[in-house]
C-alpha cells in the first residue's frame, strides 16, 4: 500500500527506529574496521571463483545481527524466539566463517531454527502446508548466503525487502505495527552495513550476517502470514529477484550433477558483473527490480484474491524475462570470450 495509507505516528516511529538502527550498525562496523579487529574476526581470501581481488573482512553480521535483534526485542517482544534463533544461527555461522563447518552441520542448524519457529507458532493450516512453508523458509536461509557475492547486493536486498515488510505491516491495524517497526529496524541496520559494503566494499556480510538475514526474511514473512498481516505470496514476491536467481542456478547445477553448495560464479548477478556491468551498476539494477516488485506487492494487497495471483504470475514473468535477457548476453559473451567462461 502507498505511504499515504499510513498514519503519521507509526510512520514517524518506523523512521526513528530505522535511523537509530542505521546509526548503531554503522558505529559498530566503523569501529571494527578502524580498530583492525575486523580482520581478526573473519577475513575473506579471494579464490578463482571470487569476484573480488583483495582480502576483505567478513564482519557485516557483527553489526547487523545485534542491532536487528535489539530492534526486534524492543519493538516486537512477542517475537523473542525469532530473535533468539537469529542469534543462534549467527553464532554457528561465525564458527563457519572462522574455521569452516561441514555442510550437514550448517544445514542442521538452519533446520533447527526454522522448525522451532514453526512448532512454537503454528499456522492454522494442514501439516503439509506447514511443511511446504518450512521448506521455503529453509531455502530462503540458504539462498541469502548464495546471493552474498557482490558489493552491495545482499545488503541492498535486506534494505528493500524488510522495508517492504515494514510498509505493509504499518499500513494495517495497530496490532500489525510491532512487526512493521521490527522490519524497519532490520532495514535500518542493513542501510548502515551498506555504508561500508557498497562498491568498493570495505567489508563483506559473511555467513554470520547472511544466514541470520535469510532466516529473518523467512521468519518475519511467516510471522506476518501466520497472523494474517499478508497472504502467503507476499514474502515471496518481495524477495522474488533473490529467490529466482538462486533457484534457477541451483536447478541448473543439480541437473549437471554438481554440488550446489560449493562456490561458483554462475548466478545471474555474478554474470552481470563479469559481463562488464561492474558491482555498482549490477547492484543498482537489482535494487530497481526489487523496488518494482515491492511496490507491486504492496499495491496487490488491495486486489481481489484472483487479482493478487494474477499480479504474482505477471511479476514472475517479468523476473523470468530479466533472467532470459542475462542468459542471451552471457551466451554471446561465451562465444566471443570462451577463455573467460
Amino acid at each position: 500500500m502507498p505511504l499515504s495509507f499510513l498514519d503519521a505516528a507509526p510512520l514517524i516511529a518506523a523512521i526513528l527506529v530505522a535511523a537509530v538502527a542505521f546509526a548503531a550498525c554503522t558505529l559498530i562496523l566503523q569501529t571494527l574496521v578502524r580498530s583492525g579487529l575486523a580482520w581478526r574476526l573473519a577475513t575473506d581470501i579471494p579464490n578463482e571463483r571470487s569476484l573480488h581481488e583483495r582480502p576483505t573482512p567478513r564482519v557485516g553480521g557483527w553489526g547487523i545481527v545485534p542491532v536487528a535483534v535489539i530492534a526486534i526485542l524492543a519493538t516486537a517482544p512477542s517475537m523473542w524466539l525469532v530473535a533468539a534463533c537469529a542469534v543462534f544461527l549467527a553464532a554457528v555461522s561465525q564458527i563457519d566463517d572462522r574455521r569452516g563447518l561441514p555442510a550437514r552441520a550448517r544445514f542442521a542448524a538452519h533446520l533447527v531454527a526454522v522448525v522451532i519457529v514453526i512448532v512454537a507458532h503454528p499456522a492454522d493450516v494442514p501439516w503439509w502446508a506447514l511443511a511446504v512453508v518450512g521448506f521455503l523458509m529453509l531455502w530462503l536461509v540458504n539462498l541469502y548466503n548464495f546471493m552474498d557475492g557482490s558489493d552491495g547486493l545482499a545488503g541492498g536486498m535486506a534494505l528493500f525487502g524488510f522495508g517492504g515488510y515494514a510498509i505493509a505491516a504499518l499500513a494495517g491495524p495497530a496490532s500489525d505495527r510491532p512487526l512493521g517497526l521490527a522490519s524497519a529496524g532490520i532495514a535500518g541496520a542493513a542501510a548502515g552495513f551498506l555504508t561500508l559494503n557498497f562498491h568498493p566494499a570495505r567489508i563483506f556480510l559473511g555467513d554470520a550476517g547472511s544466514i541470520p538475514l535469510g532466516f529473518l526474511a523467512g521468519a518475519l514473512g511467516y510471522w506476518g502470514w501466520q497472523r494474517g498481516v499478508w497472504p502467503v505470496w507476499f514474502p515471496a514476491l518481495v524477495f522474488s529477484p533473490f529467490i529466482g536467481d538462486a533457484s534457477v542456478t541451483l536447478l541448473r547445477r543439480l541437473a549437471r550433477g554438481e554440488k550446489f553448495w560449493q562456490a561458483h560464479r554462475e548466478h545471474y548477478y555474478q554474470r552481470m558483473v563479469r559481463l562488464g556491468m561492474g558491482h555498482a551498476l549490477t547492484a543498482l539494477v537489482w535494487y530497481l527490480l526489487m523496488l518494482a516488485g515491492i511496490i507491486l506487492a504492496n499495491w496487490a494487497l488491495r486486489f481481489s484474491f484472483m487479482g493478487q495471483w494474477i499480479a504474482v504470475a505477471g511479476w514472475a514473468a517479468v523476473v523470468v524475462a530479466a533472467g532470459a535477457a542475462v542468459d542471451v548476453h552471457w551466451r554471446r559473451h561465451e562465444t566471443r570470450h570462451p577463455e573467460q567462461s
